[in-house]
Parts: C-alpha cells; sequence; structure tokens
C-alpha cells in the first residue's frame, strides 16, 4: 500500500474538509435507515423543531469528522491513525443521513459549519500531537457527549417524527460503538477541567446551530 508523506496527508485534509463542509462524498452513503419510513404529517412548528434539532445532529457530525481528521493527521502510531480514518468514514453516513432528513423537512444545514470544523480540527490536531492515548480519550469523550445529546433529542423530537427518531437511534449505537472502540485501543480519561470545556462548547454550538 502507498505510505503517504504528512504533506499527502494535510492535502487529503484539506480535501475532506472541503467536502464535509458542503455535502460532498467520496463513497456512496449507506441506505438511510428511514428510507422506508413513510413521512407523518406534522404542523409547520413542530418541522422547524424537528429540523433544528436534525441541524444541530449534523453539524455535531461535521465536528467529529473534524477531530478525526486532525487527530489522524497528527496520531503517531499507523494502527491509530487508521482506526481515526475509520471512524471518520463511517460518520459520512451519518453526516448523508441529517442533511437528506434536513432537507426533507424544508430546512438548511448550519451556515457556522466551516467555523466548528477548523475548531474540532484544531482540537483533533493537538490531540494527536499530546499522544495516541489522549487522542483516543478525545474520541471516548466525544462520543458519549454526542451520546447524550442524542437521548436528549430523541425525547424532544415531535412524537410524530418516526423518520427522524429512527436515524438518531441507529447513529447513537454507531457512535457508542466508536467509544468502545477507543477505550479498547487504550484510550485515556480526560480530566474533568478539559471535559468541561467540551461541554461549555457543545451547549455553545447547540445553542447557535439551532436556529442559524
Amino acid at each position: 500500500m502507498r505510505q503517504y508523506s504528512f504533506f499527502d496527508r494535510l492535502c487529503l485534509v484539506a480535501d475532506s474538509a472541503l467536502k464535509t463542509t458542503r455535502g460532498i462524498y467520496d463513497a456512496k452513503p449507506r441506505p438511510n435507515p428511514a428510507h422506508d419510513i413513510d413521512e407523518s404529517k406534522m404542523s409547520d412548528q413542530d418541522k422547524t423543531h424537528a429540523a433544528s434539532l436534525m441541524r444541530i445532529n449534523h453539524t455535531g457530525e461535521v465536528c467529529a469528522q473534524a477531530l478525526y481528521q486532525g487527530q489522524a493527521l497528527t496520531a503517531k502510531l499507523p494502527n491509530i491513525r487508521d482506526k481515526m480514518e475509520q471512524a471518520a468514514q463511517e460518520e459520512v453516513d451519518h453526516l448523508a443521513w441529517c442533511s437528506e432528513r434536513i432537507h426533507e423537512l424544508g430546512s438548511h444545514e448550519s451556515l457556522l459549519n466551516p467555523l466548528w470544523y477548523a475548531s474540532s480540527f484544531t482540537i483533533g490536531a493537538l490531540a494527536g500531537i499530546a499522544g495516541d492515548k489522549w487522542s483516543l480519550g478525545f474520541v471516548a469523550e466525544t462520543e458519549h457527549q454526542v451520546c447524550r445529546h442524542l437521548d436528549d433529542h430523541l425525547q424532544k423530537l415531535p412524537i410524530q417524527d418516526s423518520k427522524s427518531r429512527v436515524i438518531l437511534q441507529q447513529m447513537r449505537e454507531e457512535e457508542l460503538k466508536h467509544a468502545t472502540v477507543a477505550l479498547e485501543h487504550g484510550a485515556a480519561e480526560l480530566p474533568k477541567p478539559i471535559k468541561g470545556v467540551m461541554s461549555l462548547m457543545s451547549k455553545v454550538m447547540t445553542s447557535s446551530v439551532y436556529y442559524v
């Protein structure tokens, strides 16, 4: 297999950033788990609310892509780098599913996605520089926080919105798997202050992306 130089990987990361923020995918995503579910009748208010929640989840997946790409760029061990890149590819499906659902609900992805991508990429790259165990620790904590958000959104979704619910349930299952894989490969427990900063950033993201 071809061995990529750091510059090669940097170019690939730039390409991934452009594609992620523009909704362009290298490979065809897996079938949407809500594809065969009929659209339920919802009020305009419920549709707007559901779309806003799905927009948050879409931006969360943009952040996950950036985090994994940043870590893959600076990860020291090849097998850890491969795990980051594999996880990023699986997250592409979530991006596509959320994007499709947002448009079905008559809305749009967040205009702030490039900003959140850049922020998350920086965090991921710094985590990779700090060491693979810390890089994996960020993955585990990020995925656990994502699962908590998904649980919250599953409660907040309009009860009629079965399509969005099925998508979020599938995403939660796979996000939890990513966290488990990170822990199995030696993820370090992050200090509480770092977890707190991550939680604060997450709150800022969700409160802004809900509207923009």
